[in-house]
């Protein structure tokens, strides 16, 4: 670590904290060895994570150089290809979706102004001369929400309560059967990177056209504009409330991406003649958020975060108080006293943690099982997903259309931000909204029980049988959990199917999502540890005698996910 980085770390952490080995901020690699060592993981990670992968964002060129490191890597560990045609890769076909700026919608023959008054998040186009308009209830409250009969062919609104409102509230936005359109009323409540982010191009899945046409457009719609659909202010509504009627003609522009998007699938075959047919999958997601419109001054944000949004941009909402900008301003003019001429423009999301250290673990796994002279029973399935950034889009991809039979996946284990988890990381909150803070050897488990008891029992049984003294974490895995972690990474997409998983993640840091997640912070010592579990897991569970028996109900594949 140069010396502002550290001095950089002094001034945020606790003391506890400080004693943090300094780390470069470039890293010579060296070549890596079969045994899962913090010097591969770091040598892994600081080319990964390189400013040359342009923030790995699927469909562009830099994860195009980040799926081809993968790919490289596990040809050179001997993995058999899984791909399309042989090959490492699973292309998904990925297309760009833009607002046609020519689209108009109207209430009551009011004009409604894009990204002021409304803003279109498809996923379809949406023409009608007369729509009619019903109140339908209250985000987060599903009892109170109308019945298909009452949605049926209008535009449901629905009030969205929060201010400074990010992405996460809006995903877990209720669909409403029947209804033509859902407008959520949350425009005026979003972070402004939330809305800047809107304003950008989506890339989407297209692979399923008929589901695509089963999704009711949703808008996002400012307080103004809902004012316009009813006679009654909005807090006053009640269910099944009538409105106005709306004309409403909304297009998109959809084009093939530029660059393919690619999952890298490999396998370590089994060595059980009967059994090698079975396979326990190991993932992370390969892609990132690429590149910011504007650079920023890394060392500043960094404090700024540390202080004010301590989870990064889950925290994206929140704005300082008087006292934390006053501990900012102090922090930062000691820092800038400390540095004057040390400056750090940085416009590119590396995402070490996130997903950087999940890749690069799985590629040391599969590194480690590959090189075991006497292999597991069954076969170990490697997927490095694409798109999860975007909606979990190359997981959702590989499970709908799997390299190998859906039904011969035993198990899927899942890696995602495992680099982190110090005592000065808030790695996320309870369900009653008290912080979490990590700690020596700290892990969070998501999921592991949630189909399988046997599953969830193993990883711990494994844990201590072979001595990696993790500490588990499972708050942030309650039902009902308002983060709702269970449904936000690549696990899922095989849990909807009835496939046991174990979500491993040393949880959120001021970092997330942010230009600062950088390969100089990670604890490379724990994150071995972590890769070390994930390994002895996954081999446990390779040679069981049965597969792990799945004893609670599963879901509906199709069906929106609620943790």
């Amino acid at each position: 670590m140069h010396r502002c980085r550290l001095l950089l770390l002094a001034l945020c952490a606790p003391a506890a904290a400080r004693a943090q080995t300094e780390l470069p901020r470039t890293h010579r690699p060296v070549a890596t060895v079969p045994a899962i060592t913090p010097g591969d993981l770091m040598t892994r990670l600081y080319i990964f994570a390189d400013d040359s992968m342009q923030g790995r964002e699927a469909g562009t060129i830099g994860n195009v150089k980040g799926t081809d490191y993968i790919a490289a890597e596990i040809k050179r560990a001997g993995l058999v290809p899984a791909g399309d045609g042989g090959t490492y890769f699973q292309t998904i076909p990925l297309k760009t979706r833009t607002f046609d700026t020519t689209s108009t919608f109207a209430v009551a023959g009011a004009p409604l102004a894009a990204f002021t008054d409304f803003v279109a998040l498809g996923p379809r186009p949406l023409e009608s001369q007369s729509l009619a308009i019903v109140f339908g209830g209250e985000v987060g409250d599903s009892s109170a929400l109308i019945a298909p009969e009452q949605a049926s062919g209008k535009l449901v609104v629905l009030r969205v309560h929060g201010r400074g409102l990010g992405l996460r509230p809006l995903r877990a936005a209720p669909g409403v059967p029947g209804a033509a359109a859902v407008a959520l009323v949350a425009l005026d409540s979003l972070a402004p990177q939330v809305l800047a982010f809107l304003r950008r191009p989506r890339t989407v899945l297209d692979d399923n056209p008929a589901a695509l046409a089963a999704q009711p457009p949703v808008f996002l719609i400012s307080g103004a504009a809902a004012a316009k659909m009813f006679t009654t202010p909005l807090d006053q509504l009640t269910p099944g409330a009538p409105g106005t009627t709306a004309t409403v003609a909304v297009r998109f522009a959809v084009v093939p991406i530029a660059d393919p998007a690619r999952n890298v699938v490999g396998i370590v075959p089994g060595g059980d003649p009967k059994l090698k047919g079975e396979y326990i999958a190991v993932g992370a997601h390969n892609d990132h958020i690429g590149l910011s419109r504007t650079a920023v001054d890394h060392d500043s944000i960094r404090i700024w975060n540390h202080v004010v949004r301590p989870e990064g941009a889950d925290d994206a909402g929140k704005q300082a108080t008087p006292e934390q900008q006053a501990r900012v301003d102090s922090l930062l003019a000691r820092f800038r006293s400390a540095h004057r001429r040390s400056s750090r423009a940085d416009s590119i999301a590396n995402g070490a943690d996130d997903d950087g250290s999940g890749s690069v673990a799985a590629l040391e796994i599969a590194e480690r099982i590959a090189s075991l002279k006497r292999k597991p029973k069954r076969s170990i399935l490697f997927v490095w997903h694409t798109g999860e950034e975007k909606g979990l889009l190359g997981s959702r991809y590989f499970t709908d259309h799997p390299t190998v039979p859906r039904d011969s996946i035993v198990a899927q284990l899942n890696m995602d931000m495992v680099g982190r988890g110090a005592a000065s990381d808030e790695t996320g909150r309870t369900k009653d909204g008290a912080p979490l803070l990590g700690g020596p050897r700290y892990l969070q488990l998501v999921g592991s029980r949630r189909l399988s008891t046997e599953l969830g029992d193993l990883v711990e049984a494994v844990n201590r049988a072979g001595r990696h003294g993790l500490a588990f974490d499972y708050a942030i895995d309650a039902d009902g959990h308002p983060s709702n972690i269970y449904c936000r990474s690549d696990h899922y997409e095989y849990a909807r199917y009835g496939i046991p998983i174990t979500f491993f993640t040393t949880g959120l840091h001021s970092d997330y999502h942010q230009v600062s997640d950088e390969p100089e912070y990670i604890d490379y010592e724990h994150m071995a540890r972590v890769a070390n579990l994930v390994e002895d897991v996954a081999l446990h569970v390779a040679d069981l005698d049965h597969r792990v028996v799945v004893d609670h109900p599963k879901p509906d594949p199709n069906a929106p996910c609620r943790q």
